[in-house]
């Protein structure tokens, strides 16, 4: 990488979020220093105490939390006159499907009017690389499956819709100023959190995905699993999803931004995150079954709508540029989830 990694600052936004924790563990490990903004809308701080845990307290004092939110043009102009930015990796956006059909004004405010000012605010401080946390939801139904980049676009969901609006944005943005380098990272399901069990997903409210909803049955929180839908035309009636592991998912973000530092025609280009394997929403309750030890209680209900059949991805492009691969199996996504599940049976939330 150019320069020395122990002088690069990388702002996170949304990094006390799930996906967020865990690749500011990775980056911290690596050697950046790291600095986090998050409205802590759906997350909680005592995740950021928890990366200080395990990194200890030597990289700890490269991590730096800020409470605001991107809507704040003032807040986020002062943070970047206080702080030379390398980079930043933009996570930070809500992300449930169902909401974001019921309440569009707030999605497209959230995800869209917070990127554009942060982005003007980049552009303004003359810190010009993104790593953009985009989704497998850009694809909608796709018309092949394994999706590859060039797959056709089409987002059938408001949430979706502000990924796949905010990826035009960014390539107008860098077609205007070459000098911007932007990766877009589209993620296929992520799951599994960190092996100490000490910092995972913690949803707040009924959790939208498959595997916070396995886990949280698990522990009791929840009386049963709903199934959404039994008849789609796969192998078990159930839809397929490609799950990864969150910590090959944070790996993959520090690929993307070595890639951004090493790499100066980059332009802006997007990547997939996947395993390229497709598994069946029953076939992922067997394999937390095997793990956890016991049934999970089942319950079979319609279809929702605007989920896809089948969605799995295509890895080459990120194996062939990036040098990253998916290393675990479902087998550790179970083994992770639970150990994480096990330990913070109500999440974050001590009083609980």
């Amino acid at each position: 990488m150019a320069g020395n990694v122990g002088n690069q600052t990388i702002l996170v936004t949304g990094g006390a979020g799930f996906i967020g924790t865990h690749t500011v563990l990775q980056l911290l490990k690596e050697g950046f220093k790291v600095s986090i903004i998050d409205n802590l809308d759906n997350a909680a701080s005592e995740a950021i105490d928890r990366i200080r845990d395990i990194v200890g307290r030597d990289l700890s004092r490269n991590l730096q939390f800020h409470l605001g939110d991107l809507r704040d043009k003032g807040f986020l102009e002062k943070l970047f006159s206080n702080t030379r930015f390398d980079a930043v990796i933009h996570f930070a956006g809500l992300k449930a499907v169902g909401e974001s059909v019921a309440k569009p004004f707030l999605y497209y405010d959230n995800n869209i009017t917070g990127s554009l000012l942060l982005c003007e605010t980049m552009a303004k401080f003359g810190c010009k690389k993104m790593v953009f946390s985009s989704s497998a939801t850009v694809y909608g139904q796709p018309d092949k499956i394994p999706c590859d980049e060039d797959s056709r676009l089409h987002a059938m969901n408001p949430y979706g819709r502000t990924k796949l609006f905010f990826e035009e944005i960014a390539r107008d943005i860098q077609n205007a100023d070459p000098e911007w380098r932007i990766i877009l990272l589209r993620y296929f399901n992520p799951v599994g959190a960190h092996e100490s069990g000490q910092i995972g997903e913690d949803p707040k409210g009924i959790p939208n995905n498959l595997m916070p909803y396995i886990q949280q049955v698990a522990v009791g929180r929840l009386p049963q699993l709903n199934v959404y839908g039994h008849d789609y035309p796969t192998k078990d009636g159930s839809t397929i999803r490609d799950y990864i592991h969150v910590m090959d998912l944070a790996d993959g973000h520090i690929a993307a931004l070595r890639k951004l530092f090493n790499t100066k025609n980059i332009g802006c280009t997007a990547y997939n995150l996947g395993t390229g394997c497709g598994t069946s929403v029953f076939e992922m309750i067997a394999a937390f079954e095997k793990t956890f030890g016991k049934k999970i209680p089942i319950k079979l209900c319609p279809r929702r709508p605007g989920d896809a059949t089948a969605v799995y991805a295509s890895t080459e492009k990120a194996l062939k540029e990036l040098g990253w691969k998916a290393k675990y199996g479902i087998e550790e996504m179970c083994r992770d989830q639970w150990n994480w599940a096990k330990k913070n049976p109500w999440g974050y939330d001590p009083n609980s």
